[in-house]
């Protein structure tokens, strides 16, 4: 299975890099990112990109793969709605979009939260547009599109954030993660569950569409 990987230099996406890179059934991995991962390997390739809202200069690269692991996200916290829905809605379809065209057989993997909102009618605004860019993804003609939802995520690994705050309370409440981990497996999973769910999902399907933690975690 080749595979293309968004946001790889997240702390969702590192893990999900790793758990490909460690899969004998991953041929390759081209991983689309702004700055490098710092990560070599021998199936792992890097394009460096600066518009998330254009891929006609690298579309040739583009063409010839089985699955797209997209986990590009931000927080919504101090961002307007129009902000964030570019940063969420408008770069995700962009990619998308790009990507049904040059590739109807793949499986589109999209990392979303849970209290995401289907309806696109609730008061949460960060919910709506993450509602609305799940909705927007499965009507796509992909061969099939997987939103997973989760809740809480436990870094492991040495997967770290970007965000230094982040950073600092995953560290300070990791044991308290861990134990979550293990007596509330539907509200808690981590970020080497949610690279080895891809991968399966990816390869083998799954009887739904829309992943909550529970979900990934069986996966």
């Amino acid at each position: 299975m080749k595979v293309i990987l968004f946001g790889a230099t997240g702390m969702v996406g590192q893990g999900v890099l790793r758990e490909c890179l460690l899969d004998p059934g991953i041929e390759s991995v081209l991983a689309v990112v702004r700055s490098p991962t710092g990560q070599r390997h021998a199936r792992l390739r890097e394009i460096i990109h600066d518009n998330f809202l254009d891929y006609s200069r690298i579309e040739s690269q583009l063409a010839g793969y089985d699955a797209c692991f997209f986990c590009l996200g931000v927080s919504s916290l101090g961002m307007s709605e129009e902000r964030y829905r570019h940063l969420t809605y408008d770069i995700t379809m962009a990619a998308a979009t790009t990507l049904v065209r040059l590739n109807p057989g793949m499986v589109f993997t999209y990392v979303t939260g849970r209290g995401t909102d289907s309806t696109e009618q609730g008061n949460l605004m960060w919910a709506r547009i993450k509602g609305k860019t799940e909705n927007d993804l499965l009507k796509l003609p992909f061969k099939a599109a997987y939103m997973f939802r989760p809740a809480g995520i436990q870094p492991l690994h040495g997967v770290r954030s970007k965000t230094a705050w982040v950073q600092a309370l995953y560290v300070a409440t990791a044991p308290l993660l861990s134990l979550l981990h293990r007596v509330a497996p539907n509200y808690m999973t981590t970020t080497e569950q949610m690279g080895r769910a891809m991968i399966r999902v990816a390869r083998d399907g799954y009887p739904k569409p829309v992943l909550e933690s529970e979900d990934i975690n069986r996966a």
